[in-house]
């Protein structure tokens, strides 16, 4: 399938009243056509993989053809310098939430980047170094507990960064780390009671959620099993 064909799918499915719900939680919308994930991943499983159709995808800026694009490119195929110059292009949250947990957290670079990219300043490529925390915490089934636990000190360095795009990955990167296993469970609550001790109004919000959900009765049970 060409890019054209591909992106003519996409036009056709476009629904008005989709894109104006997508403004509604905060998605960028200037360059949307309101198609749904559904039909975007129904979409990605008819083309397969093809990294060279995910690039011009990519390149088009339209926000659907950018979410298809990494669902179907290849994660053995991505560069560093790709990923580097697409997260420099992140204009929405749920963009850089998909990137990085359908590809750039299948990558070899995943733990690399998640690590530089929560230094950076700018709002999107810091979000996507914690996104990529939490998606490689959930399906990164064979890796390390010292590779989540060298994140901590990057959550808690971060946390008192009040852009909600922000704020709301570092809590999420907590949690995911905290729900892996018992250990790192009890290393992520420490670094909860650290980061409310901190005391911005950020770091207040990350702690407190978090640790609602660490300490939880359900949390606490399925580490135990």
């Amino acid at each position: 399938m060409t890019p054209g064909e591909v992106l003519e799918r996409l036009r056709s499915r476009a629904d008005p009243e989709a894109r104006a719900g997508m403004a509604r939680f905060g998605i960028e919308t200037e360059k949307a056509l309101g198609v749904n994930i559904p039909t975007l991943r129904a979409l990605a499983r008819e083309i397969g993989r093809d990294h060279v159709l995910a690039e011009e995808l990519w390149a088009s800026g339209v926000h659907e053809a950018r979410v298809l694009a990494a669902l179907v490119d290849n994660p053995k195929l991505v560069s560093e310098e790709q990923m580097e110059r697409w997260v420099a292009q992140l204009d929405s949250w749920d963009v850089c939430d998909g990137v990085c947990s359908t590809l750039f957290d299948r990558t070899p670079f995943a733990y690399d980047k998640a690590a530089e990219w929560s230094g950076r300043d700018a709002e999107f490529v810091k979000r996507a170094g914690f996104v990529l925390m939490a998606a490689l915490a959930v399906h990164d089934k064979q890796a390390a507990n010292e590779c989540f636990l060298e994140m901590l000190p990057l959550i808690e360095r971060e946390s008192h960064d009040e852009r909600n795009f922000v704020n709301k990955a570092v809590n999420w990167a907590l949690r995911q780390i905290g729900k892996r296993v018992r250990s790192l469970n009890a290393a992520a609550v420490e670094a909860g009671e650290r980061i409310r001790g901190q005391g911005s109004r950020a770091a207040r919000w990350i702690a407190a959620d978090a640790l609602r959900e660490l300490r939880s009765e359900n949390v606490q049970a399925r580490l135990k099993d």
